[in-house]
């Protein structure tokens, strides 16, 4: 049994290329890249004014993504700004977070003997239960509400949201609280994905050594839609943000 079940908190290392670390996790991630490119270009080869396919997947997703993003900016305008990068987020996330169910995905690996006895490492890992690639999605989804903001309303204007004397010493402090939330939000984004997709596949680990065969499918289901929940709140939780961010303190205080 000690054998049979294996929890890492950090992905390992599978080889090295130079001084450069490929992990389970880094591998899986590729390998969702490719398959991701490689989906795009045969949905997007024979395009039709008629969508059948792939095509037709591909114009449903971005159709609901644009409505929903629509629903929240109130603007078609920023609704078709954001979408490129959100849709990126929302389909990457999705499509790594779904790898937790494939047969395979945390079961197949080597034993290797260490100091501590003989352990378990498989060859692919769920990239989201990697804290680093949890993290890089934080960065990147705080550095471009940044340079949405930035984009929209100008740098001197942004920034304004941030480093301010006008209005007296409640505003600058109001203000050096928001700067210090855009460093909060990495973590909470990191964690929040982290925290879900590796208590996932602890628990469908644990589940298939005690109870193999029919008893995890119902587990497998439950970690389908926590994949596709978890891919949805981390967009919508960018887009919320990005929205705050295009928008004016002028506005906003006229709106209030």
């Amino acid at each position: 049994m000690d054998e049979a079940i294996h929890i890492s908190l950090a992905a390992e290392e599978l080889f090295s290329i130079g001084p450069f670390s490929v992990t389970n996790s880094l591998l899986v991630t590729w390998l969702v890249m490719v398959a991701l490119i490689v989906i795009a270009w045969l949905a997007g080869r024979k395009v039709s004014a008629i969508p059948r396919g792939l095509q037709n997947v591909f114009e449903m997703v971005l159709e609901f993504l644009l409505n929903l993003i629509e629903s929240v900016t109130q603007s078609r305008k920023k609704a078709e700004l954001f979408l490129p990068f959100l849709a990126t987020f929302f389909v990457f996330i999705f499509a790594a977070n779904i790898t937790d169910i494939i047969p395979g995905i945390g079961t197949i690996g080597l034993f290797e003997v260490s100091s501590h006895g003989s352990e378990f490492v498989p060859y692919f890992r769920p990239p989201a239960a990697d804290l680093n690639f949890t993290l890089a999605l934080a960065v990147i989804s705080v550095l471009g509400t940044q340079l949405f903001g930035i984009g929209t309303l100008g740098l001197v204007k942004h920034l304004k949201k941030y480093f301010t004397i006008k209005g007296g010493p409640a505003n600058t402090f109001v203000g050096l609280l928001e700067a210090v939330s855009e460093v909060a939000k990495m973590v909470s984004f990191s964690f929040r994905l982290f925290g879900n997709i590796f208590a996932g596949e602890v628990l469908l680990t644990v589940i298939a050594v005690i109870v193999p065969f029919v008893a995890p499918l119902p587990f497998y289901l439950l970690e389908a839609f926590v994949a596709f929940i978890q891919a949805l709140v981390f967009t919508m939780l960018s887009l919320v943000f990005m929205t705050l961010a295009t928008t004016s303190h002028d506005v906003e205080h006229a709106h209030n």
